[in-house]
């Protein structure tokens, strides 16, 4: 036997026990270019959201908590989207820029509260503000989610500019208007999202804000991700490969020494 003969038959084995156990990699290239949708929350904080009796199953809950609850609900089932929140009153802030880490964009809204950008609503701005936003996005599809308790009244700019904007940058805008009616603007609220090719609701309770919510999720569809890794790749070819290759040099090497 040929000194060198132990070795080839020590790395063949070897190579095939590893040929058995299925070796694979990842590609994880999916993971880092999401392909699901900008999407920016738009909350109205102003002193009227601190009313309570909204919601008929803790009537002592205020219309701005039991809308975190909920928001924080569909943030979560969103998946694959790169999203953002947005909170005004009188002025309107990026609460949140977008983001992947949904988890960190719950914790970020729940540190929010009632009277925390004025007491005033400036529906305007804020629609500026979730437009400003959503530019540093490159999904294709961007919309943003309006809610608000109440008529526009202050700010610098006017719905109807920020409205003409998004609609110009191909932005859908969803509006809710939650209370009563009487509470808030719905005509204007329904020209916004007429305007840019969405939809506008009116929510008079916390069950029928969870639907609102529950409709906006199936009609901007987020892409479900497995929690396993579908980009696997086996690589049980490669090791197979450099066993048939030793074999062969083998008998072609016996071969040669036998003559």
């Amino acid at each position: 036997m040929l000194s060198w003969e132990p070795w080839l038959k020590m790395l063949l084995f070897t190579l095939m026990v590893l040929a058995l156990s299925k070796p694979f990699v990842y590609d994880a290239r999916n993971n880092h270019h999401k392909k699901g949708r900008d999407l920016v929350l738009v909350l109205d904080a102003s002193g009227s959201m601190a009313q309570s009796g909204f919601d008929e199953n803790n009537r002592m809950r205020t219309k701005y908590e039991t809308n975190i609850a909920l928001a924080s609900d569909f943030i979560q089932k969103r998946f694959d989207d790169n999203m953002g929140v947005v909170i005004f009153g009188t002025f309107a802030y990026t609460a949140s820029p977008l983001t992947y880490d949904l988890s960190s964009l719950n914790y970020l809204l729940k540190m929010t509260n009632v009277g925390i950008a004025g007491e005033s609503t400036a529906i305007g701005d804020a629609l500026m503000q979730a437009l400003r936003t959503l530019s540093y996005g490159e999904a294709k599809n961007k919309a943003i989610i309006l809610l608000t308790d109440g008529y526009h009244n202050a700010g610098e700019t006017s719905p109807k500019i920020a409205t003409e904007k998004a609609k110009a940058l191909g932005v859908k805008i969803y509006t809710i208007g939650i209370g009563n009616s009487s509470d808030y603007d719905g005509s204007l609220l329904s020209t916004i999202a007429k305007e840019t090719k969405a939809k506008s609701y009116g929510a008079s309770s916390a069950e029928t804000l969870a639907d609102i919510y529950k409709e906006i999720n199936a009609l901007e569809p987020s892409a479900i991700r497995s929690e396993n890794y579908l980009n696997q790749r086996l690589l049980i070819l490669l090791p197979l490969g450099i066993v048939f290759v030793l074999l062969l040099l083998w008998v072609l090497l016996a071969q040669r020494s036998e003559s």
